[in-house]
C-alpha cells in the first residue's frame, strides 16, 4: 500500500507574491511584501468498492466496463459508509460574485512561487486599459500568483477593485493549449447559468501590450487545494467526503447547463472529438519529442493503437471545463463551499464523459502505482475522500448517465496526462522554464505512460 509522498504540496492559486523590479519602482510607488507559507504531508487508506454494491442494482455494468477491479478491505462497516455517501449534502453555490476585496488573514495562503518572477511591462498595459477605460492602479504593483503550470496570473488593481490577469506562458506553445481568446469567451457567457464562473471585463489579442494575448476577469479570493490538505486548515474524514462528492456535484451541474441559452452553442467542435482527440494527443506527443531531438517512446504509438480500436460512440454533447479538478475550485477556507471553478481556457463542447475521465486521472487511491503519487494532484488518498468507483457510481446517479465502456474514456485522459507532462518537460530541456520540478516531468511521463499501457491491458483500473 502507498502513501502520499511528504513532498506534495499545498498549491493555493488565489495567493500572491510581491514582483519587484528596478524599472517597475517608479511606476509603482508602493510596493507590497507577502509572506510565503505552505503546507504538506499526507496519509492513505484502504478502500473497497463493496461501499457502492447495495446502493443500486447496476454495479456490475458499471464497474465492470472498467476491466479488472481490485478489491480491498474495507476499513468501515458498508452501511455505515453508504449511509455517509447518501446524506452528505455539498453546500450550495453562491447565485452570484462580485469582484471581492483582497483577501483577509483568514483566506490568504501564501506558498513559496516561482523561483524566477515572470514580470510585464505594466506601463505598456496601463496604457491599453486607458485606451477603453479602465484605470490600472500605479498605488499597487501587480502581484504574481503562485502555483500553476502553465498560464500565469496576476492581481491587479483596477479602478479601485481587485482583478486578476492572465496570459499564457511565455515560449512555443502546443496547437490549441493556453487559449485565451476562448476562455474570455467563456467567462463573458457562462456565468449567467453556472455562477461559479467568474466574468471576464477584457481580452486583447494585441501582443504588443505584455507579449501575449491576454485576459481580465473577476477576483474571487479563496482556498484552493492541491496535491496535499492544508495545514492551515485542518479537514475531517466527514468534510473530505463532501468535497469528493462536491466536485462530482458541481461537474453534472457543468454538464447539464444548455449552452444554447448561454450564447456558447459555437464553441468547440463536438462531431469527431474523441477521433481527433486521439490523433491530436499522438502528435503532441511526437511534437514534444521531436522539438527536444528525442525519438517518441514505443507506448504512445501502442496506446494510440488500442485507442483507435476501442473507439465508442459519441454522447450527446455538453459544455466541458477539459482540466477540471480540485485545484480548479477555488474554496470557501471556512465552509469549503465553492467560490468559483477557474482555468477555463480549454473549455469546448463535447462527450461529458471526457470531462469525468479527466477528473480520474487525477484522482489518486492508496492502492495505485507509484506514478500516479508521484503526480501529487490531488489529495485523494487521504481517509475520507470517496474512490473512484464512488465517483463514477456518484455520476450516475445524479445525471442517469450509462458508464458502460468507461475504460475508453479513462485510457484517452490518462493518455493525454502522460502527453501534457512530455509537454512541460519539453519546455523544461528547451530552457523556457528552470524550475526544477519540471525536471522530473520526464520520469513522471515515462511512469503515466507505464500505468495508462496496464491500463489498456486492463491491468489496473
Amino acid at each position: 500500500m502507498l502513501s502520499l509522498p511528504d513532498c506534495h504540496r499545498t498549491i493555493v492559486r488565489q495567493s500572491v507574491q510581491c514582483r519587484t523590479r528596478r524599472s517597475a519602482a517608479a511606476a509603482f510607488p508602493c510596493l507590497l511584501d507577502c509572506s510565503p507559507i505552505f503546507a504538506g504531508g499526507g496519509a492513505s487508506i484502504v478502500t473497497s468498492i463493496e461501499r457502492f454494491r447495495d446502493l443500486d442494482k447496476r454495479p456490475i455494468r458499471l464497474l465492470g466496463a472498467m476491466g479488472n477491479i481490485r478489491v480491498r478491505t474495507n476499513p468501515r462497516p458498508v452501511k455505515e459508509r453508504r449511509n455517509r455517501l447518501m446524506s452528505s449534502t455539498c453546500p450550495t453555490p453562491p447565485a452570484s460574485a462580485a469582484p471581492a476585496a483582497a483577501p483577509s488573514a483568514a483566506e490568504s495562503f501564501h506558498p513559496p512561487g516561482p523561483a524566477k518572477a515572470q514580470d510585464q511591462d505594466w506601463a505598456a498595459l496601463r496604457a491599453h486599459l486607458a485606451a477603453s477605460g479602465l484605470a490600472l492602479d500605479r498605488n499597487e504593483y501587480p502581484r504574481q500568483f503562485a502555483g500553476g503550470l502553465a498560464n500565469l496570473n496576476y492581481l491587479i488593481k483596477i479602478d479601485g477593485k481587485p482583478w486578476v490577469l492572465r496570459r499564457p506562458p511565455p515560449g512555443d506553445l502546443p496547437p490549441g493549449a493556453n487559449d485565451m481568446r476562448r476562455e474570455y469567451s467563456i467567462l463573458r457567457n457562462l456565468g449567467n447559468a453556472f455562477p461559479l464562473a467568474p466574468k471576464a471585463i477584457h481580452f486583447s489579442d494585441d501582443k504588443n501590450v505584455i507579449g501575449a494575448p491576454f485576459l481580465i476577469m473577476e477576483y474571487r479570493p479563496g482556498l484552493v487545494i492541491g496535491g496535499s490538505l492544508p495545514a492551515a486548515r485542518p479537514t475531517t474524514a466527514e468534510e473530505r467526503l463532501r468535497l469528493g462528492l462536491q466536485l462530482v456535484e458541481l461537474l453534472a451541474d457543468l454538464h447539464a447547463v444548455d449552452a444554447a441559452a448561454v450564447g456558447l452553442s459555437a464553441l468547440g467542435r463536438p462531431e469527431g472529438m474523441l477521433v481527433r482527440m486521439v490523433e491530436g494527443w499522438t502528435k503532441r506527443a511526437q511534437l514534444a519529442c521531436s522539438s527536444t531531438a528525442r525519438g517518441t517512446p514505443a507506448g504512445i504509438e501502442s496506446v494510440a493503437r488500442w485507442l483507435r480500436a476501442q473507439q465508442v460512440a459519441e454522447r450527446k454533447p455538453s459544455l466541458l471545463h477539459s482540466d477540471y479538478k480540485l485545484d480548479n475550485v477555488i474554496l470557501d477556507p471556512v465552509s469549503l463551499a465553492p467560490r468559483a471553478v477557474i482555468d477555463w481556457d480549454m473549455g469546448t463542447r463535447g462527450d461529458p464523459l471526457v470531462d469525468l475521465a479527466t477528473l480520474l486521472s487525477y484522482w489518486t487511491e492508496p492502492g495505485d502505482p507509484e506514478p500516479m503519487h508521484e503526480l501529487g494532484q490531488m489529495p485523494t488518498a487521504e481517509p475520507g475522500f470517496p474512490s473512484r468507483d464512488e465517483v463514477l457510481r456518484a455520476y450516475a446517479l445524479r445525471t442517469g448517465a450509462d458508464l458502460s465502456g468507461f475504460r475508453f474514456y479513462r485510457v484517452l485522459a490518462m493518455f493525454k496526462l502522460t502527453v501534457v507532462f512530455m509537454q512541460l518537460h519539453a519546455r523544461y530541456l528547451r530552457g523556457e522554464v528552470t524550475l526544477e520540478k519540471f525536471r522530473t516531468f520526464g520520469k513522471l511521463s515515462a511512469g503515466l505512460l507505464d500505468c495508462t499501457r496496464a491500463m489498456c491491458a486492463g491491468e489496473i483500473q
